[in-house]
């Protein structure tokens, strides 16, 4: 396996509308609190339809350009390549890793959100999967707290490993207001992390506003920090 980046995290997830965003913006949100702007890199490579690009321009005073934040943006909210397709255009990722080389090289940190789960299409050619394990993206996996989340654990963990992929662990997901036996119920973290192999880094507990800082911050402190972002923990 060759070495993954040091300083940039792939937040990507089991499937669509499972949390990425609230994961990633816990955790830029968590960092924002103790480094300047200039010391983040907040990415989306390709979005398609009204998004995340919204949400993090919302919510930070990120110091990037439009296009080193979301570096291939179409307005149908469709797979990539269709949403390209139907401006007759295609995915450059030539210019998305140019922008993500250049953030890299300057940034302590950069958090890229995926879109899909790993197996989503970025390209014609492409999944999530290949992206990352050709620009050494180390993972993490957002897994939903629902009815079948075991399942798509263990599917996306044999992905990654099919790919080659240096996983940092799973995150788990309220999306909605569960009781505590039915989170438990629904995901197991012994379980799911016996069948894929993998840490469960913590779990983000529902939230009702997610556009609030102070309970993004919360949220990410009671993840497993340290592993994350191994070196570059902030001390608190």
């Amino acid at each position: 396996m060759t070495t993954a980046v040091k300083n940039g995290l792939l937040i990507t997830g089991t499937d669509t509308e499972v949390g990425k965003t609230v994961v990633t913006t816990a955790i830029a949100a968590y960092w924002l609190q103790h480094f300047t702007a200039t010391s983040l890199g907040l990415m989306k490579p390709v979005q398609s339809g009204i998004g995340d690009f919204e949400t993090y321009t919302q919510l930070f005073d990120l110091a990037q350009t439009a296009d080193s934040i979301a570096p291939q943006r179409f307005a149908a909210p469709l797979a990539p390549p269709l949403a390209a397709a139907q401006e007759g255009k295609t995915i450059d990722l030539t210019v998305v890793w140019q922008h993500l080389s250049q953030l890299l090289a300057e940034r302590q940190f950069v958090l890229v959100e995926a879109l899909g789960g790993l197996g989503s299409p970025v390209t014609d050619e492409w999944t999530i999967a290949d992206l990352a394990a050709a620009w050494h993206l180390p993972i993490v996996l957002v897994v939903p707290i629902k009815l079948g989340a075991i399942s798509q654990a263990v599917a996306n963990a044999a992905l990654a490993r099919q790919h080659q992929l240096s996983v940092k662990g799973l995150i788990l997901n309220c999306t909605a207001p569960l009781t505590l036996e039915e989170q438990q119920n629904w995901a197991p973290i012994e379980l799911i992390e016996r069948l894929t192999q993998l840490p469960v880094l913590g779990k983000i507990p529902y939230l009702e506003q997610t556009s609030n800082q102070a309970a993004l911050i919360a949220a990410a402190s009671d993840l497993n920090l340290e592993t994350l972002l191994p070196g570059l923990v902030p001390q608190t």
